[in-house]
């Protein structure tokens, strides 16, 4: 595959003014920050007209019903809402939907909808904002991909059990250690609200409360797991904290039509407030600085639960493929290159309860300071093609 050229644009969504009127747009639009953002109100409304009903009716139903139900419930709800739920609250973390003097409504989303989604409260916030972009995938992220073999099932599934059994001990100890109070506070109590109301629903009505809410938390970080150790699979571990080199994009994809431009993930760790519409031009306008990084980008890739599952499978070639090429790699020495990035590692792996070093706070700290010195990094082609 060959990258676009210089004056092609990629083909992925930039915001158009909507043509036309509707009740939703009047009512809503003098509440909101940004009227490009108005495709949220319009699917978290939808959401709350059928998803929540539909779960909320779960519990009005026999034990055998309910168990009927369950596996088309959930493969209807993750299937066509897995990937716009979360990153709509992903967008919606970043650049608050509405204006603070109308706060109540930013807890639609997260607070209403979440649970139905599998998502608590405040728990994706906390990690996402206040541990995922300040530690930019170093060892004192809780997501780090650096200790872990990226394309080994059993690597992942340390990486998985370490959030999900015990993300509630690391995440608060994090933000105790660097003194965030607020987070921490909100953290505990959100959650804590989340978990005795979900234990009330399993008293209530345990088959529904399993379905409508346990089920979707559990498969949801599965998914979450995922995804992160795809965007940060192919991390350089010579260079951790460029943002070029520890993430990925992935270009001319319906995900990116569907999923508001999530595929632009190293885009979106340059340029975190950066509005969603806006990713794919910044992309296009940015591309040698790609090119001059050797960034990963892939091409026409569905979403990146696929490029964990091809990673899991080991099938470089398709990844190779659907590699932007710039810098002259023909097939064989593209999957050369991700082989080494994938198998490349930094740290050991810590144990499910470990703690984080002195050293990995020392890490973080080099890495706020690090995105600001990427215009003197050298160019990694001519470096490869040297030796």
């Amino acid at each position: 595959m060959q990258v676009p050229g210089p004056a092609e644009q990629t083909t992925d969504p930039r915001w158009v003014p909507p043509e036309g009127d509707s009740a939703l747009r009047r009512f809503f639009l003098p509440m909101m920050r940004d009227e490009r953002d108005l495709i949220f109100v319009q699917r978290a409304s939808l959401f709350s007209i059928t998803v929540v009903p539909a779960g909320v009716g779960m519990f009005l139903l026999p034990s055998w019903a309910v168990a009927l139900l369950a596996v088309p419930y959930l493969a209807t709800v993750f299937l066509y809402w897995g990937g716009r739920y979360t990153l709509m609250l992903h967008a919606i973390c970043h650049r608050p939907l509405f204006h603070s003097r109308h706060a109540l409504w930013n807890r639609w989303i997260p607070w209403l909808l979440g649970p139905f989604m599998g998502h608590t409260p405040a728990a994706f916030y906390v990690h996402h904002i206040g541990m995922h972009h300040p530690e930019n995938n170093l060892p004192a992220d809780l997501s780090c991909t650096l200790p872990y073999k990226r394309d080994d099932l059993g690597h992942w599934l340390h990486y998985w059990a370490r959030f999900f059994w015990f993300g509630y001990l690391h995440l608060p100890r994090y933000l105790l250690l660097r003194k965030r109070w607020k987070l921490l506070r909100w953290l505990v109590s959100s959650e804590l609200s989340w978990g005795v109301g979900v234990a009330a629903l399993l008293w209530l009505n345990w088959p529904a409360a399993l379905v409508v809410f346990v089920l979707p938390y559990c498969i949801m970080r599965v998914a979450m797991m995922c995804g992160n150790f795809a965007q940060h699979a192919f991390v350089d571990v010579e260079d951790p904290d460029n943002a070029y080199r520890n993430s990925t994009c992935i270009t001319n994809s319906r995900y990116n039509h569907l999923c508001y431009n999530d595929g632009y993930h190293i885009v979106h760790h340059l340029k975190p407030s950066l509005h969603w519409s806006e990713l794919a031009q910044w992309y296009d306008d940015n591309r040698a600085e790609f090119a001059k990084n050797d960034a990963i980008v892939f091409d026409g890739i569905q979403n990146n639960q696929q490029i964990w599952f091809l990673l899991m499978t080991r099938n470089y070639r398709r990844l190779a493929e659907n590699m932007v090429d710039f810098c002259g790699r023909s097939v064989e020495e593209r999957i050369a290159m991700l082989k080494e990035r994938v198998h490349r590692r930094r740290y050991p792996i810590r144990g499910l309860l470990q703690r984080e070093q002195p050293h990995e706070v020392q890490l973080a700290r080099r890495a706020r300071g690090a995105l600001g010195a990427l215009g003197a990094l050298g160019t990694p082609c001519a470096a490869e093609s040297d030796g």
